[in-house]
């Protein structure tokens, strides 16, 4: 897990069949600035920004995506980044 000031991210090794539903879970947490999707050799298949107002509808085109990227292959690695929670360090 890498964090400066702003963000903290965090990998996790998942299956392509829990792919969907974890991408899912943590949009709706609330607290993801970015999703990416990473295949077994580290690429980056997938980078989902997310902001606030990204629901429903403005997401269909990423499930359909998903789920085509998550046929492909056995494993991937999502890279979480969180947006910074509590209040601000001191200087």
């Amino acid at each position: 897990m890498r964090t400066d000031e702003q963000s903290r991210t965090e990998e996790h090794r998942i299956s392509g069949e829990r792919l969907v539903d974890r991408v899912k879970e943590l949009v709706r947490e609330g607290n993801v600035r970015r999703i990416k999707i990473k295949n077994e050799e580290g690429r980056t298949l997938l980078e989902i920004p997310l902001t606030i107002g990204v629901v429903g509808v403005a997401l269909i085109p990423v499930w359909v995506a998903l789920g085509a990227i998550a046929a492909l292959a056995a494993n991937y690695t999502l890279e979480i980044e969180r947006g910074r929670s509590g209040p601000p360090a001191a200087p």
